[in-house]
């Protein structure tokens, strides 16, 4: 089990913006997750990784947003297939340094890029869902979901 924040914000231009960071060893695009911390909740364990990684602190819901699962390569062990809960985080602040700050790259990416950046099948589908309820009303749905993926390439 994991916990992750899927960190957003409303960009100057009025638009919604997806934070994601690299992942250490692989630098692949990823949002920030990990295991649960002892006496923190679930949400606040979120808003703790995405502080660590990524140096941003704002809002996060307490309840999850959704899951996904996904295969964590371990080091000398066989690989393990990890449920992460996902919980939203509106960014108030970012930080210009973090305590991850020199290990990850940081980018905020509009909801199509965001989708075509991240490998993770399951995490897409996440953000392509939050990413058309979250859309301007009339706009919202399963159609605004299926046009956000397909136009970042990716498999509705």
């Amino acid at each position: 089990m994991q916990y992750a924040a899927l960190p957003w914000r409303v960009g100057e231009d009025g638009k919604l913006q997806i934070l994601l960071i690299t992942t250490r060893r692989t630098r692949r695009w990823i949002i920030p997750k990990g295991a649960p911390i002892k006496g923190m909740t679930a949400a606040r364990a979120a808003a703790q990784e995405a502080f660590e990684e990524a140096g941003v602190r704002g809002q996060t819901l307490e309840k999850p947003f959704g899951s996904f699962r996904f295969r964590k390569t371990l080091e000398g062990a066989p690989d393990v297939v990890c449920l992460v809960k996902v919980f939203l985080l509106q960014v108030k602040t970012q930080l210009r340094f973090w305590p991850e700050s020199r290990q990850r790259d940081v980018v905020w990416v509009e909801p199509r890029q965001a989708c075509a950046l991240v490998g993770d099948e399951g995490l897409r589908l996440l953000i392509a869902r939050f990413a058309s309820k979250a859309a301007p009303k009339g706009q919202r749905g399963k159609k605004a979901r299926l046009e956000i993926l397909s136009a970042a390439g990716a498999e509705p």
